[in-house]
């Protein structure tokens, strides 16, 4: 009944240890492949409005 209860925000003030270069490697990988494909969705995706606005959009000539 008498758990003892770890704060976790008591342990911000403790010094941070450094991570391994090969998983600091890998990290900084994959947010490289997940900007590249949130970019090149952007790219894909980016003129949909333009190109339906054209599609329905009629020109009347008088």
């Amino acid at each position: 009944m008498a758990e003892e209860f770890n704060n976790p925000f008591r342990e911000l003030d403790k010094r941070l240890r450094d991570v391994p270069p090969e998983m600091r490697k890998k990290v900084m990988h994959d947010v490289a492949i997940a900007k590249l494909i949130m970019e090149m969705a952007i790219l894909v995706t980016s003129n949909y409005s333009s190109l339906l606005a054209g599609m329905f959009k009629t020109n009347r000539r008088k």
